[in-house]
């Protein structure tokens, strides 16, 4: 598997030689610039990929705020995870970057732990997109001929196996099965496994978090819980409610990002699903159900 090549950019050189000093031992290829305008001139180049851009907010000349609106504009740029790195983290400034899409926050001076657990968590999160997108235009015409289907699932795999075949019914298959699988990972690690936030954010800085859903999983009283999908023609649009066996969580807490949780490394899953995926997102009683709707993949023809 090839090196995730991380993008850097920080005006100052001493910050740049501290990332560099966090990451040394980590399996990445790092590339550095210390502007804003030979940020973008790199990004911008066909010939470079990068898997993540990390960030600074506050640069001279091009600032990394512009930076972020650009990328997000860009039609192959955009789905590039940005780790906005700043020591401007006041809720409005906070909400600014959450709005342009940083959906990921280190406040200066961070920790070592901080950085490589966010990044991970970005590159995890991309990762995962990306195996979605490959699988997409798997039996896309048999799909979108189907006018009800029921799926049931246990693990984070099926999850996303389902969600990448639920999604083809869609006008946008690609963001729906990206938001369709956080709602199936909601339902299994929160709903039926009981790992709350901040479970979750503590695995995932010391980097147990998938041992941890594997014990879970095979945890007799979990055993037998699933995550339950029901995708149905709606007139113009598709309905899609998803159901857990788990006692429900604080799901009003999530539905918007809140700025003091921009920091965290998890818990963003359900605010990319309103987004980006779905026209409608609306949980009902303790938060165990949610119903979803987007457009038909036929371009709303029944």
């Amino acid at each position: 598997m090839a090196r995730a090549r991380i993008l850097v950019v920080d005006d100052e050189p001493f910050n740049l030689e501290i990332i560099c000093d966090y990451l040394e031992d980590c399996d990445y290829e790092l590339v550095t610039t210390q502007e804003g305008a030979d940020a973008l001139a790199r990004l911008e180049d066909p010939e470079q990929h990068f898997d993540v851009l990390v960030l600074d907010r506050m640069m001279p000349g091009i600032s990394g705020m512009e930076v972020l609106r650009r990328v997000k504009q860009h039609e192959r740029l955009k789905a590039i995870p940005v780790i906005m790195q700043t020591a401007a983290a006041t809720p409005d400034q906070v909400r600014e970057g959450l709005a342009a899409g940083a959906h990921y926050y280190l406040t200066k001076p961070f920790e070592c732990d901080s950085l490589r657990a966010v990044i991970r968590t970005a590159l995890d999160d991309q990762r995962r997109r990306a195996e979605l997108a490959d699988r997409i235009h798997e039996h896309v015409v048999a799909m979108q001929m189907i006018d009800r289907a029921e799926f049931s699932v246990r693990t984070l795999e099926e999850a996303a196996a389902v969600a990448t075949t639920a999604a083809l019914v869609c006008a946008r298959p690609e963001a729906v099965a990206m938001g369709l699988a956080e709602l199936l990972v909601n339902g299994v690690e929160h709903g039926n496994l009981g790992i709350d936030f901040e479970t979750k954010g503590a695995l995932k800085e010391s980097g147990t978090w998938a041992d941890e859903v594997r014990k879970r999983l095979s945890a007799p009283q979990n055993l037998a819980k699933r995550v339950r999908l029901t995708v149905q023609r709606d007139g113009a649009r598709w309905h899609f409610h998803v159901r857990d066996d788990g006692p429900g969580f604080d799901w009003q807490r999530f539905i918007e990002l809140d700025p003091s949780r921009a920091f965290a490394p998890n818990g963003r899953g359900i605010v990319l699903a309103r987004q980006i995926a779905f026209d409608e997102v609306r949980y009902e009683g303790s938060g165990n159900e949610v119903h979803a709707w987007c457009g038909n993949g036929n371009g709303g023809q029944q």
